[in-house]
Order: C-alpha cells, then sequence, then structure tokens
C-alpha cells in the first residue's frame, strides 16, 4: 500500500518572510516536517510541494523527494488540497505506482511526530475512515462578540450558556484541530478534492505540542519550547566531519582582563584543551573561527594545533568558503557559538550547537545546548558528545590525509 506524504512549503511567505526555512531546535521548518514523515512506520513516501528553490535544496538534503509547484498554486490564495492533488499527479506520472492513502503534513507545525503521522494513517488503513486529522483535547469555554439581536460589544458563550458553568467533568469532551496533519483515500480525495469527505476519524494528539506557527509571536514561542519538546538528540562521531569553534564565549567566558599597558588576556580552560586534543586525534577536521583580530586567538590556535580564521566580520561566508577548499558538506558541521554573530553560521551548518551561557536567541536557533558555560569547560563536553566520556573514538587518521568526499546522511 503507498501512502504519500505531501508537505507544501511555498516560498511567498508573508507574516514570517521564508517561513518554511526558519529554524526551531536549529532545523529548517521544512526539514522538521521531512524528518517526522520519514521516521513514520506507515508513511512509504516522502514529498515537497514548493516553489522555492532553496526550499526544495534543504527538503532534497533531508531525504525528501521535490515536486516543484506551478505559479498559478502558489500564491497567497492558492489552497493546500490544490498542492497536494497537483503533488498525486505529478508524482504517480513519475513513478507509475497509484497512490492509496494521501498525508496533508503541515510543516508550520514544528512539534508534530511521527507517532501522529501514524495515527491518522492507521485511522484509515486499520480502523477504516475515509478521512482523518490531528486534534487536541480542549475543554475551553468559547465566546463570541455580537451577533443576532445582540449588541456588537455583548459577549455570548459559543460552547456553553454564560448563565450556567458546569464542571469539566460534566461537559462532553470537545477537541480543536491543530492544523497538524491529515489524512484521506486517495480515491476519494480527487472526487471531493477536499480533505474532509465520508467518515472522519479524529486522532488525538498532545495539547502542548500544539502550536502552529503563523507569525513572528509564534516562530519565537517554538523556539523555546523547542528544547523542553524535542527529543534530546546529541551528535556523535559518525554524524560530523569537522568541528568550528567559535572563541571568545565558547572557549572563554566572555571576560577580558586588560593591564595598565593596554593588554589583554584572557582565561581558558586545560578541560577544553583536553577535549580539543582528542578531537584532532579523531580525525576530525577542526577550525577556530573568530570575528576578534587579537594575537591572544592565534596563540591559543596555535598551541592547540588547530587552524584559525580571525579578524573575519562575515564568518558564514568564510565558514562555506573553508567547507568548500576542503570539501566538506555543511551539513556535517558542528559549529559552536554564543552571540548573536554565530547565528549566520548556524543557518548554514548541519549542528549548530550554543554553549550554555549562550545569548537567548543563540540557545533558542541551536540543535544541542551545552550544560556547561563557555569557558569552563563547554568544548570538552561536545567532545565527550562525539568521542565519550574516555575520548576515544574510531581513529579516521588513514583517511584525514585525503580529500573529504561531501557526505549527504539525512537524519532518519
Amino acid at each position: 500500500m503507498t501512502v504519500l506524504a505531501v508537505i507544501p512549503a511555498r516560498g511567498g511567505s508573508k507574516g514570517v518572510p521564508a517561513k518554511n526555512l526558519a529554524q526551531v531546535g536549529g532545523v529548517p521548518l521544512v526539514v522538521r516536517a521531512v524528518r517526522a514523515c520519514l521516521k513514520a512506520r506507515l508513511v512509504t513516501d516522502v514529498v515537497v510541494s514548493t516553489d522555492d528553490e532553496a526550499i526544495a535544496d534543504a527538503a532534497r538534503a533531508a531525504g525528501a523527494e521535490i515536486v516543484l509547484r506551478p505559479a498559478a498554486i502558489a500564491g497567497d490564495l492558492a489552497t493546500s488540497e490544490a498542492a497536494v492533488l497537483h503533488v498525486m499527479d505529478a508524482y504517480e506520472a513519475m513513478r507509475g505506482a497509484v497512490t492509496d492513502v494521501v498525508l496533508l503534513v503541515q510543516c508550520t507545525s514544528p512539534f508534530i511526530t511521527p507517532g501522529d503521522l501514524d495515527g491518522v494513517a492507521a485511522a484509515l488503513i486499520e480502523d477504516g475512515a475515509d478521512t482523518a486529522l490531528t486534534v487536541a483535547p480542549t475543554h475551553g469555554f468559547i465566546w463570541r462578540q455580537g451577533g443576532a439581536h445582540l449588541s456588537e460589544l455583548d459577549g455570548y458563550g459559543v460552547n456553553h450558556d454564560k448563565s450556567n458553568r458546569p464542571r469539566r467533568q460534566d461537559r462532553p469532551q470537545e477537541f480543536l484541530e491543530t492544523g497538524a496533519a491529515y489524512a484521506m483515500r486517495a480515491g476519494g480525495f480527487r472526487e471531493a478534492k477536499h480533505r474532509f469527505f465520508g467518515r472522519t476519524a479524529l486522532v488525538p494528539t498532545d495539547p502542548a505540542r500544539v502550536l502552529e506557527i503563523d507569525d513572528p509571536h509564534d516562530l519565537a514561542r517554538a523556539r523555546v519550547l523547542a528544547p523542553l519538546l524535542d527529543p534530546a538528540l546529541l551528535p556523535t562521531h559518525g554524524d560530523i566531519d569537522a568541528v568550528v569553534l567559535d572563541f571568545d564565549g565558547t572557549q572563554t567566558d566572555d571576560k577580558v582582563y586588560v593591564d595598565s599597558d593596554g593588554r589583554e588576556m584572557v582565561a581558558v580552560h586545560r578541560g577544553d584543551g583536553l577535549g580539543i586534543a582528542a578531537l584532532r586525534r579523531s580525525g576530525l577536521d577542526l577550525l577556530i573561527l573568530s570575528t576578534e583580530q587579537n594575537p591572544v586567538v592565534a596563540a591559543r590556535a596555535d598551541k592547540l594545533k588547530v587552524p584559525v580564521l580571525h579578524g573575519i566580520d562575515r564568518k558564514d561566508i568564510a565558514l562555506k568558503q573553508w567547507c568548500d577548499e576542503r570539501g566538506i558538506t555543511p551539513e556535517r558541521v558542528l559549529y559552536v557559538g554564543n552571540d548573536v554573530n554565530d547565528l549566520p553560521c548556524f543557518g548554514l551548518v548541519g549542528w549548530p550547537v550554543a554553549v550554555a551561557s549562550a545569548h537567548d536567541a543563540v540557545r533558542a536557533a541551536a540543535r544541542a545546548v551545552t550544560t556547561t558555560p563557555g569557558g569552563e569547560g563547554a568544548i570538552r563536553e561536545i567532545a565527550a558528545w562525539l568521542l565519550g566520556e574516555g575520548l576515544h573514538a574510531p581513529h579516521r587518521a588513514a583517511s584525514a590525509a585525503a580529500p573529504h568526499t561531501p557526505h549527504n546522511t539525512p537524519d532518519k
């Protein structure tokens, strides 16, 4: 049975520009949706419908197939149904296979889970429903203002009588449509051209995970919630090819000591030096990348035997060039930062990591956050993620001298 998951992700968002590429938990929204679909047990095919090349590139790298959406169904008034129908036609023609069940998956719901997707698919495959959607239980009292025979300022209860306030347990259970996932029998969907027809099953999900990103405030909330709602996920040695380190605030505590002659000094952590040495021995490429043009940065890099680029205004451009020269795929780079000038690099790499003392915006954009502040052993902690507490890993020395071959390993 073919279960086709379709993720509509056009490029022309008005409320949040480039919304579908906005990062939550260090991962673009479209990539989060692709990963959830790939992990779902019942989904057989994953397609992203887009009119945007950058979205297409990100989704393709994550493991999805791409169907480019024509301009006629890519505007503000285009419906998700139109995009899904277009994908069904294009994908079936391309694959020569008939779709049995089609899922509409919204990447603007960042906390959708593989279980949610399996739930709506199973409602059709196993329970015989024609359509299904994710819902969240709610006990809220819904109000409206104005209406027939009422003034514009007169509020009235929609799902309750305002003169009678029954206890929660005495009221019928109601459900909120989450907007995250829908499932439809393909034949019925082609005929109805709408996501609801026949018998519709409600598939409850965790209310704590319900959030639709429609404006910048929603995006900010999602970034704050990501460390709490995302499954704990730390990189391993096999996930990456290179570690790139900011200096001030990550390898130091972000303080500068100035003597009477104007010479600057900083404090570093010996544990970080131990961790960096272990990372170097493991065969990973290392780089220190700093905005500061300061002799102390170069001196520390020389002691650690790590290449350094400092005095860099556009760290993301320098990092991309370094990756290109080394033949390293940015998606397999772990970048450690602490302040807002690191955010462009966070958007470039596959593993943006913030130290515990980082700026709130940096922590929100990170895919992982250390428990240790910068300058107090945060790099040693990251080395332990990759190599284990004993700081040993399979040696890459035999291949380290050879040119890198770009990798593209989606996190399934």
